[in-house]
């Protein structure tokens, strides 16, 4: 069973990811911040992570970027998901190395949808 890291500012969303992704068959974990999400990988690296953009103490931009430089970092696979739907903000994701990109607000279909798209589901 893959493990999957929802990195969220919102318990909310969280929680609705989590109980998702449960459904999709992959074990979660949680951070609320990319702080304590890279605290995370560096204990034990995800197979995939659901990434919130808008955050505080690390954003999720920043988050990508310092994950990547960790031993093992350019494994995971990175789902971003906010409500940031400028090409701009999409194009800097996927330049720091973002797999796909989700948004909010979000349902089963749709997360269904791009974990196929990613070889996940």
């Amino acid at each position: 069973m893959k493990q999957v890291l929802v990195v969220d500012d919102s318990a909310v969303i969280r929680k609705v990811a989590r109980r998702i992704l449960e459904g999709l068959h992959f074990r979660t974990s949680e951070a609320s911040d990319g702080k304590l999400a890279l605290a995370e990988c560096e204990k034990m690296m995800p197979d995939v992570i659901l990434l919130d953009w808008n955050m505080p103490e690390m954003d999720g931009l920043e988050f990508l970027c310092a994950l990547r430089k960790l031993p093992g970092g350019n494994d995971p696979k990175v789902v971003f998901c906010t409500t940031e739907n400028e090409v701009g903000h999409i194009a800097r994701a996927m330049h720091a190395g973002a797999d796909e990109y989700i948004m909010k607000p979000f349902d089963q279909n749709i997360m269904r949808s791009k974990f196929q798209e990613i070889g996940l589901v």
